[in-house]
Order: C-alpha cells, then sequence, then structure tokens
C-alpha cells in the first residue's frame, strides 16, 4: 500500500484561511485511491519564509528517511517558492524514492510517465530562468560599475562609520 504525506500551507493566520480547504480534499482523494495517509503536514506562512515553514522542513527531512512514498499537495504553489524552488526539491525527491503529485493540477504526477516527461520539462524551464537571471545581474552590475559605483558589501570601515 502506498503511504503519503499531506502538505498544506496557509499564507497568513489573519485573512480566515483555513488549511482545512485544501486538507478535505486530499484526505478524500487519498480514501478513493486505496492508499494510506502517512502524515500530514500544515504550515501556516508564506511560501518565501522558510524559518516558519518548520512543517515543511519537517516532511524533507521523513522524505529524506523514505517514511512515506507519496508527497500530494493541493497545488504546486502551497509547496515551493519559485520553479527554481519546484526543480531542486523535485530532484531532492526523486533522489529518496519519493513521487509528487498535486491535487488540483493533475499533469504533476512524477510516478507517471506523463508527469515524468513534465518533470523534465519543468527542470529545464528552471535552468533556463537561472541563466536569465544570471545574465541580468551581471549586466546590472556592469551598468554600476560604468556609472562609478562600488559594488559589493560596504567595508567594515564604512559600516562603521568611518571614511
Amino acid at each position: 500500500m502506498i503511504k503519503v504525506a499531506l502538505y498544506a500551507r496557509v499564507s497568513t493566520s489573519d485573512k480566515e484561511q483555513n488549511p482545512e480547504t485544501q486538507l478535505l480534499a486530499l484526505r478524500e482523494f487519498v480514501q478513493a485511491q486505496d492508499w494510506e495517509t502517512f502524515r500530514e503536514y500544515v504550515d501556516f506562512a508564506p511560501a518565501t519564509d522558510l524559518a516558519h515553514r518548520t512543517q515543511w522542513r519537517e516532511l524533507l527531512e521523513q522524505a529524506s528517511r523514505r517514511k512515506f512514498d507519496l508527497l500530494l499537495v493541493w497545488r504546486m504553489d502551497r509547496a515551493f517558492r519559485s520553479v527554481l524552488d519546484a526543480a531542486t526539491t523535485l530532484e531532492r525527491l526523486r533522489g529518496w524514492g519519493v513521487g509528487l503529485r498535486s491535487y488540483a493540477e493533475p499533469w504533476l504526477d512524477t510516478t507517471s510517465p506523463f508527469g515524468e516527461a513534465l518533470y523534465y520539462i519543468t527542470v529545464a524551464y528552471a535552468q533556463l530562468e537561472r541563466g536569465i537571471l544570471r545574465k541580468r545581474v551581471g549586466s546590472g552590475m556592469e551598468r554600476a560599475r560604468k556609472q562609478g559605483r562600488r559594488i559589493g558589501r560596504p567595508s567594515v570601515w564604512a559600516r562603521k562609520g568611518f571614511k
């Protein structure tokens, strides 16, 4: 029997967001597939706030120990903060033998041949995004240098107010 970890995340706790909206559908999906729920992980934090996404970090720790076979999320944006983050995390999950499925995005299923192909497309896109970003940052730094700006952190003396 497939052991499934469920992950739900709401960005803030002050907008009456309730992770049960996600979890109810995920539980029903697991039951309909006749799978076993390993554990539910819930975070109340923005996707970019990894310091407060303690359940996400715990989930990855359990995945690295192969405690479950499949990670089921409501949507990709509930789990990942960017395409690059998704690609990196998917690669780690694959290395641990853990599949990933998105409930609301059925095309994302790394346990199927089609989902596997889409996974590789996602990784290729992430590499493209990284290259474009690197080029853009380099161009900005070159422009700043030509304008006479110092690139990098201020020296210790400058931070302390000395010239």
